[in-house]
């Protein structure tokens, strides 16, 4: 590989990805064959890794996303991470009812390859005695001891960085259940959460919101550069800024050589605060495009950047920033704009109607009963000017 982009011949490999699929695996494989099917091609280039702050272990700076359902015999989508070094999986307790911890446990017992392997689970329990019950549940789903990484899952309040949840991480890292300990957060005050946490010791990483939507946020900028002082590992998620409707949005990334995906993932792995991006790969050919962007080591030009701005102000009135407090005092109470919007994300721009499907059944019923609601006023508190109501409607419609 030289200094700007990788061989002909390397990039090849890349783009020949092993054609395993689902459908294509056996599904009585050896403990040998799926071994084999996961192990390291010596002959492939690994992503890159950087340090995640205090624990100064590296990590690769493409993560694969665990929010999406896997198969439970063996899973191609892990083996072929793990080809490339991207051999961090980020689990949670809650994601497709906890059968992505069960996937990568049959995944790890059949290859062995927990050693190799960085797994980060999540709480959605964020009382102290409901976080260690839930670890011991993923720890018996995925078949292993421990976790390098715990956090709180999607916190939206400080106080529950208390110091009885500062003795249960202690506690359970002397247990040797886990090694390190953070929270994850992408609601409206993610700003404030990264700055409470560059106060606190026991804090080692955090997985936040953060894209090319974000850059000109003094408020959060100033926030990530206490958590880089304080030597707190920060990972970036929901990188791709996505838009409401991607009927509407720009779908091509241009100017660049890269695409859109590629081009926001190589926008926050610019920043040298960011340890690393996690990225849903639901498919081997999403897992192909992503690597090959990490691998790439040329840069983003300026053009690069200012079609990245001119992207997010054109599709800034179908963006959603989740800020549903303020729309939200215009509405009755128990509606959840942000939420909703973001599940009818899932099942446009994901395109993952399922998943977008059965999180909007799991709503309370008062959150659900707003497609008779006139949306107007809630349209002129809302900052990027979202057509709300119209993208509403659209939810109770596909998402019912």
């Amino acid at each position: 590989m030289n200094d700007r982009k990788l061989s002909r011949r390397q990039m090849l490999k890349v783009a020949s990805l092993s054609t395993l699929a689902g459908g294509l695996l056996p599904r009585g494989l050896s403990a040998a064959e799926s071994a084999a099917g996961a192990a390291a091609d010596a002959s492939l280039p690994h992503v890159p890794r950087r340090v995640l702050g205090k624990t100064k272990q590296t990590i690769p700076i493409l993560l694969q996303g665990g929010s999406m359902k896997f198969d439970q015999t063996f899973d191609p989508r892990f083996a072929e991470c793990v080809r490339f070094g991207v051999n961090y999986f980020d689990m949670a307790d809650c994601y497709a009812g906890g059968t992505s911890e069960t996937a990568l446990g049959s995944f790890l017992e059949k290859t062995g390859k927990r050693k190799e392997i960085w797994i980060t689970t999540k709480s959605c329990n964020h009382e102290p005695e409901g976080l260690e019950r839930i670890l011991q549940q993923s720890l018996e789903r995925m078949k292993t001891d421990h976790v390098d990484l715990m956090f709180l899952h999607g916190l939206k309040d400080e106080a529950k960085l208390s110091p009885e949840m500062a003795a249960m991480a202690d506690k359970l890292k002397k247990q040797g259940k886990i090694r390190f300990f953070g929270f994850s957060c992408h609601n409206r005050n993610v700003a404030e959460l990264l700055a409470k946490a560059a106060t606190l010791p026991w804090i080692d990483a955090i997985m936040f919101k953060y894209n090319f939507r974000e850059y000109g946020n003094k408020e959060l900028n100033a926030a990530m550069d206490a958590c880089h002082k304080a030597d707190i590992g920060l990972i970036a998620m929901k990188t791709q800024g996505s838009a409401v409707s991607f009927e509407e949005a720009v779908q091509r990334f241009e100017g660049s050589k890269f695409t859109r995906h590629q081009a926001v993932l190589k926008a926050v792995w610019a920043d040298e605060r960011i340890a690393a991006a996690v990225s849903e790969m639901d498919t081997l050919e999403k897992v192909k495009q992503n690597v090959a962007a990490a691998l790439d080591k040329s840069s983003l030009d300026l053009a690069d950047f200012r079609a990245l701005e001119n992207y997010a102000e054109a599709t800034r009135h179908l963006y959603c920033a989740g800020c549903e407090h303020i729309c939200g005092a215009a509405l009755p109470e128990g509606i959840r704009v942000g939420t909703t919007l973001r599940y009818l994300m899932y099942h446009d721009t994901y395109e993952r109607p399922e998943v977008a499907r059965d999180l909007f059944h799991a709503l309370p019923e008062p959150a659900r009963a707003f497609a008779e609601l006139d949306f107007a006023a809630a349209e002129a508190l809302c900052p990027n000017h979202v057509a709300i109501g119209q993208h509403m409607r659209r939810a109770a419609q596909v998402l019912a």
